[in-house]
């Protein structure tokens, strides 16, 4: 140890330098035991100071033994309780939680009292037991009897050990007896609220503190943040946010990006934006933030910008960019810019790392790519339970639902257990099959076999699948008899039975119910109007429209997505603002006149909303934006090899459904749709849905 000579000089430098000495990381073992020797030759071992430094200092080199410390330790022949709670500190925090416990009560039965560092010790060698409630118990009663109820360090160590597993009744009762609190006690509490789901207590502490004038800082905020994210109460959220632009919080990078992530998960971009747009330093998680929040608010295309936009920027994607962009490009079918950019990370890391894996799984589903998909699923390195239930709703949107079937009894041969999310996916699989019994099987065996409660999304399911194969009385007991009140997706699950089956007078009843739920939801009048269309109640459609245009309710306009050369067009129902707009409908008229002539195609016109000109019907058909998007591909690629996908915001009607078939034969073409129902596949004149859906 040539590098700690220290030559003549006077007893007090010597101890001084070799302070700073020991302060210096060891690289060794044995650099460690050569101070221990320096320190016996200049008879500086039983040097508190030193000692304790060297003590600390001593655990960790050795695996598997504490041998060392403790020989250190009891060589020491005056410790106090500095160097004793260095000793217990050293042990658990190389996990020999009983033997720090040992070497607690060996100081007790010595004489030494502890401190206020030393029942925090106590306290977390009792948790690496799992012997939480003991451990609790135990170390309160001490801090009671010793009067230590009044130090913050050690009712913070209490506040957080009750908050971390769940005791927030007994956390409370401590903060509210704690005669002094500092922000850390404040944070402590915060957190604990918000990790149980209490996020309404938790802005209500948050604002508590404010009040008792207490600064919060970083942490602080971007817990509260996400406490009001959770709850959507946009007052809180409007109240925090001044509060953290008027204290000149909204600098910090964390503060502000939580803000943006609040905004958007309370469904509002635009100020997400603005702050967004505001912030004097980004990065990538803020990037990720705002790319993630325009694809959860129904705005893929502006995620898909924001992505780029971002690469522009020369910021790499992480992998909830990454996520985003492929959940973006899902919900536009744009399948060639998900592809590229996957291939911006490595294979082995998308393969390696589940929730990229998931994501590309669920994109290439999503777009009709199964084989891509599947190819994927195969290749994962780790397979947990979303990765798996991924494939299986992949599988069954497309489908194929005996694979489904069959990739759920791997998935039990794995011994990965399913949850909701699973049998969501093999009802929903069902339910587009019109496998009554098999959908009956799975509801049934989600509580008999795995303990799972059915939401209301799953009988949201078994509402569909039964009015879906005309058992509509079934599905309207079922409603009747669930265990929670229906939302107006179930009821509207059975509209669509109506309106498949044509039963006017259940149909009214639904809508009804639908009315009372989603008054401004022009879906369900349409839906009506279409049932009465079909029965040609051109009075009652008439005055559905009527009761629109006093209520101010808008239908929803067609809108269709479609991809070329890694470009998303869109096109809306009569759209002729695209600079092909004439070549398309020139497309669609020469397609009608070939399809006429080789099948005897008529456009279906039954499902028409009023009772208007057979002639002008047709016009309107004509113009439904998946048409205009099909034929801006076919004169745009000729290719045959090239598949084209669709994206549609609403369903498909009947007319497109049998005009697409009939594209599919004449042209040679494969075309994918995917509306707000299903999956439809059309190759040489048949669909996937077999005309199911």
């Amino acid at each position: 140890m040539s590098s700690l000579s220290i030559g003549g000089s006077s007893s007090l430098s010597i101890s001084v330098k070799i302070k700073t000495r020991l302060l210096q990381r060891f690289t060794s073992f044995n650099q460690l035991k050569h101070v221990h020797a320096f320190l016996l030759r200049l008879g500086l071992d039983q040097h508190t100071y030193l000692l304790n430094h060297l003590l600390h200092r001593s655990f960790g080199f050795e695996k598997n033994t504490t041998r060392y410390p403790r020989l250190l330790f009891h060589q020491i022949k005056q410790p106090n309780v500095y160097l004793w709670n260095t000793m217990i500190q050293g042990l658990v925090s190389v996990d020999c939680f009983q033997d720090a416990l040992e070497f607690y009560r060996s100081m007790r039965r010595e004489g030494f009292l502890p401190d206020s560092f030393t029942y925090p010790l106590v306290l977390k060698a009792y948790c690496g037991l799992c012997d939480v409630q003991l451990g609790l118990r135990v170390v309160h009663s001490l801090v009671l009897k010793s009067g230590f109820e009044k130090d913050v360090f050690v009712s913070n160590s209490l506040l957080g050990i009750y908050s971390k597993f769940g005791y927030l009744e007994s956390a409370l009762k401590v903060f509210d007896e704690m005669s002094e609190r500092n922000v850390v006690s404040w944070t402590i509490m915060i957190s604990g609220y918000v990790s149980v789901g209490r996020f309404s207590e938790a802005v209500t502490m948050f604002m508590r503190s404010v009040e008792m004038g207490l600064r919060p800082d970083g942490f602080n905020l971007v817990r509260v943040l996400s406490a009001c994210t959770r709850l959507g109460d946009l007052r809180s959220v409007e109240w925090i946010d001044r509060y953290i632009m008027e204290n000149g919080l909204g600098r910090n990078l964390f503060v502000a990006t939580s803000l943006v992530d609040m905004y958007a998960k309370c469904g509002n971009m635009d100020k997400a934006l603005r702050i967004f747009d505001g912030m004097l330093e980004k990065d990538v998680v803020s990037w990720s933030t705002m790319i993630q929040g325009y694809v959860l608010n129904g705005m893929p295309r502006e995620g898909v910008e924001f992505f780029l936009q971002m690469l522009k920027e020369n910021i790499k994607p992480d992998c909830y960019a990454l996520v985003g962009m492929f959940s973006g490009c899902a919900r536009l079918g744009a399948l060639e810019l998900g592809e590229w950019a996957s291939n911006l990370i490595d294979r082995n890391e998308i393969l390696s790392v589940p929730v990229l894996g998931t994501a590309l799984i669920d994109m290439h589903a999503k777009c009709g790519n199964m084989v891509k998909a599947w190819e994927i699923f195969k290749g994962m390195k780790h397979k947990d339970l979303v990765v798996w239930n991924a494939a299986i709703s992949g599988l069954a949107m497309n489908g194929h639902v005996e694979a489904a079937f069959g990739l759920f009894g791997q998935m039990e041969k794995s011994a990965i257990q399913p949850d909701e999310t699973t049998f969501m996916g093999l009802l929903s699989g069902c339910a587009h099959a019109g496998l009554v019994d098999d959908g009956h099987r799975y509801f049934k065996n989600m509580s008999s076999l795995f303990s799972l409660t059915p939401s209301i999304e799953h009988y949201g399911c078994m509402v569909d699948l039964l009015s879906r194969a005309g058992h509509l009385g079934e599905a309207h007991k079922l409603i009747k008899n669930m265990p929670m009140k229906a939302n107006a997706i179930v009821w509207g699950a059975l509209l669509g039975g109506c309106r498949l089956h044509r039963d006017t007078e259940l149909a009214e009843r639904v809508l009804e119910q639908l009315i009372e739920l989603e008054p401004q939801s022009s879906g369900n009048y349409v839906l009506l109007s279409n049932i009465y269309s079909a029965n040609r109640k051109w009075n009652e459609a008439a005055n559905i429209r009527t009761r629109m245009n006093e209520q101010g309710i808008q239908k929803t306009r067609g809108c269709s997505w479609v991809e070329l050369d890694g470009v998303v067009h869109e096109f809306l129902v009569g759209d002729k603002s695209h600079p092909l707009s004439e070549k398309m409908y020139a497309k669609l008229d020469e397609l009608g006149q070939k399809l006429k002539a080789a099948f005897g195609y008529v456009p279906t016109t039954e499902f028409m909303l009023f009772d208007i000109e057979e002639e002008e019907k047709e016009h309107f058909l004509r113009s439904h934006s998946e048409k205009l998007a099909i034929a801006f591909v076919l004169i745009s690629n000729s290719s045959k090899d090239s598949i084209i996908r669709v994206v549609k915001n609403l369903r498909v009607c009947g007319d497109c459904h049998e005009f697409i078939k009939l594209v599919s034969k004449i042209t040679g073409r494969e075309i994918i749709v995917r509306d707000n129902n299903r999956f439809h596949r059309f190759i040489d004149g048949f669909c996937s849905c077999k005309d199911y859906w």
